[in-house]
């Protein structure tokens, strides 16, 4: 009788050592809230619209490459200021798509306010290029808002300033007429006149939460620019 209680206590304290060396169940994974599943997806929009944008600038610079040989082993009818430019705008723009993987809403508008008036540099320059010397009607503003100031004043008082630098620039073209290869020059900026209009009219209406949306369809149409920039210049060599 005693041997088998002592087999039985044995068989016992077995089990009891098996349960309490037996490992833990993991705890179930802890199930995503709506709101990070929807700022998971929304970062995964915003990755691929970067993505696109990038193999569209590689491809630019590529078929830049290619016409860059031919520009130089033929008479072409495109002048040294424009091949600048596309050069120039080739550095900017992969830049620019290199900035949106760090944009975010905290550094969005130092960003957007820089381009936009890096922007009506570039043409003011042309412009007054294009009008030989002829004095602008008015001269360009400095933003003297404070970094600390709401919104909207910031937007405001850029989008004033903006405008008067387009209206002075508007005020050079007036009369100007060109031929030949300039005569390209001379629309082309007209053009990028008009646009710099269209987006000073959009930024006017935007807020905070538009941040990804001007920051991006900036970039992109910088990208189309150069895009139609290049292909425009492939048309004219000969």
């Amino acid at each position: 009788m005693r041997y088998h209680n002592a087999i039985a206590l044995i068989a016992a304290a077995s089990l009891v050592g098996a349960a309490c060396s037996r490992p833990e169940p993991a705890p179930p994974a802890a199930e995503s809230s709506p709101a990070d599943t929807a700022a998971a997806d929304l970062q995964r929009k915003h990755n691929e619209e970067v993505a696109q944008l990038d193999g569209r600038v590689a491809d630019l610079g590529r078929r830049w490459t290619d016409m860059e040989g031919k520009l130089a082993a033929q008479s072409a009818t495109v002048t040294p200021a424009m091949r600048a430019e596309i050069k120039e705008d080739m550095e900017n723009v992969r830049q620019a798509v290199a900035d949106l993987r760090t944009t975010e809403p905290t550094n969005w508008w130092e960003r957007h306010e820089r381009a936009m008036e890096r922007t009506a540099t570039d043409i003011e320059a042309d412009v007054r290029r294009l009008a030989k010397g002829k004095p602008a009607s008015s001269s360009a503003a400095t933003d003297t808002s404070a970094p600390t100031a709401p919104f909207e004043s910031r937007r405001d008082r850029l989008v004033t300033q903006l405008r008067t630098r387009v209206e002075a620039m508007e005020a050079q073209l007036k009369g100007v007429r060109a031929s030949g290869t300039q005569e390209t020059e001379l629309d082309d900026t007209r053009a990028r006149v008009e646009k710099l209009k269209d987006d000073i009219d959009r930024l006017g209406r935007a807020s905070p939460d538009d941040w990804w949306d001007l920051s991006t369809d900036r970039v992109r149409e910088y990208v189309d620019r150069l895009d139609a920039s290049i292909r425009r210049m492939d048309d004219n060599k000969g």
